[in-house]
């Protein structure tokens, strides 16, 4: 599974991380303050994806409500997990955002890298920015409002500001496959610009526009069209 570890600033592929619960406390105890005797490693009903599982379900929540609305309770019944497991599989809400849009920043970001690492020259790099622009990039609602979520929460969350700032890197890295730094960067800002203007404008969008706008800013062609 692909995410971002803020603590880091990278993008990496991470295997599911287990936390053991305290002796005698069972995960569908935790957090309610009640103790059941320690049971043998045979009774404990097995449930390895639960934490992933809790991961999806809250990027789905803040989707629906965003982060102001989402809660413990309202996240655990997405998940169809009982409420003792928030706090059994996550120190609290905060770890819980960070982890959670780290897991959707590096989903958009292995398919950018997929994209730019598939063209073989520097035109077809131009056009498969073309294709980020009007194809992949907050081509649904739930990635726009996720996207959006994300950038109001780390201006106040260095933590997920870390997030971001790794998308960011991650982003012009894949580019710089292709072009130069600067251009590099230019071209990250204009992917993120018009991807949220063709997400929340009203009128309708030309993908000429997105054709001339890469085209003046790399100084290629990038063999995309209207339509």
């Amino acid at each position: 599974m692909g995410t971002f570890l803020p603590a880091s600033g990278t993008f990496v592929h991470c295997a599911r991380l287990t936390i053991s619960g305290e002796a005698g406390v069972d995960e569908d105890d935790a957090g309610t303050g009640a103790r059941t005797p320690a049971r043998g490693a045979g009774s404990r009903r097995p449930d390895p994806g639960r934490r992933d599982r809790i991961i999806d379900a809250c990027l789905d929540v803040i989707a629906e409500v965003g982060v102001d609305g989402a809660s413990h309770r309202g996240i655990a019944a997405a998940a169809g997990v009982p409420l003792g497991s928030m706090t059994y599989h996550f120190d609290g809400m905060r770890q819980l955002l960070r982890e959670a849009f780290g897991r959707f920043a590096g989903a958009v970001a292995a398919g950018f890298e997929a994209r730019m690492a598939a063209a073989a020259n520097a035109e077809e790099a131009a056009a498969a920015v073309v294709e980020i622009i009007t194809v992949d990039t907050l081509s649904t609602q739930r990635d726009l409002v996720l996207t959006h979520e994300l950038y109001t929460l780390a201006a106040r969350d260095p933590e997920c500001r870390d997030v971001t700032n790794a998308w960011m890197a991650a982003s012009r890295r894949a580019l710089e496959r292709h072009f130069d730094p600067l251009t590099a960067r230019l071209l990250d800002a204009l992917i993120e610009g018009m991807s949220i203007h063709r997400a929340l404008d009203t009128e309708p969008h030309d993908r000429a526009a997105a054709v001339a706008a890469v085209e003046r800013i790399t100084g290629r062609t990038s063999g995309g069209t209207a339509g």
